[in-house]
């Protein structure tokens, strides 16, 4: 069973009372706010291993923890505010690692004018796994929902597409280690500015995390339409277009 299959199973009617949870379809919750706004939540968890790699540098592996998170506030159109962070690290992890973490987790937040709001910290024998729980807010009514896209709805990308599958191949030592490609895989970045101005402009938005194709396609399902994706119209990078493998750039994630 797939994770959206097992989110609709087992999770989505346990969200059946919540119309702000919108069936747990979407990149952030909606929550009443004061004076016209709603809250965006939005929580992310990275395992290493899975996620990234346990000798990856702490500091990025805090920044991309944070990344994650802010880029589902974009897709929402909502403007990031504070976040809650729940780490359990390996018993044996030492005091300079915790620095280097620390120090990723400040850089970004002052880059992108958030707060650590709370959260909790465990040992555990396991791998490294750390969540965050993200917040923003938007104006009532006006978020980006996956469900708004409407027949003859363009499809638009922001930045270039496959890069951070290329960049994770590299890593793995199955394809070159680009360095471009490996910093946009260890670091995505949030369209946060994007997101907020296209109010007004777009009804239907998701960050691509999952793939240009896959994610597409959640839009189109969650919106009851098809699409026509015409690859050649793509926009890729330098690298990914030497690299030559359209299907990777395609279906592959993290961008």
């Amino acid at each position: 069973m797939d994770e959206f299959s097992l989110i609709a199973r087992l999770f989505a009617p346990l969200a059946a009372g919540a119309p702000g949870a919108l069936g747990l379809t979407d990149d952030a919750a909606l929550i009443e706010g004061p004076a016209g706004r709603q809250w965006a939540v939005t929580a992310d968890a990275l395992v290493a291993g899975v996620h990234f790699f346990a000798d990856d540098p702490p500091d990025l592996i805090a920044r991309k923890l944070i990344r994650v998170n802010l880029s589902d506030l974009a897709a929402m159109g909502a403007k990031p505010c504070g976040a809650f962070l729940c780490a359990c690290f390996p018993r044996d992890t030492g005091t300079a690692w915790l620095d280097r973490f620390a120090t990723g987790l400040k850089s970004d937040c002052e880059e992108f004018g958030i707060a650590l709001m709370g959260g909790d910290t465990v040992a555990t024998p396991g791998p490294l796994t750390l969540a965050l729980t993200a917040f923003g807010d938007v104006p009532a009514g006006q978020a980006l929902l996956r469900s708004n896209a409407r027949s003859g709805h363009d499809i638009w990308v922001s930045g270039t597409i496959g890069d951070a599958a290329l960049g994770l191949r590299g890593l793995t030592g199955e394809g070159p280690a680009d360095p471009h490609l490996i910093d946009r895989y260890r670091l995505p970045q949030p369209r946060i500015a994007l997101g907020l101005a296209l109010h007004g402009l777009a009804q239907a938005a998701m960050d691509v995390s999952d793939g240009l194709v896959g994610d597409l396609g959640h839009i189109c399902r969650a919106s009851g339409v098809g699409a026509v994706l015409r690859a050649d119209l793509v926009p890729l990078s330098q690298p990914a277009a030497a690299a030559q493998d359209l299907a990777l750039v395609l279906t592959g994630g993290d961008d």
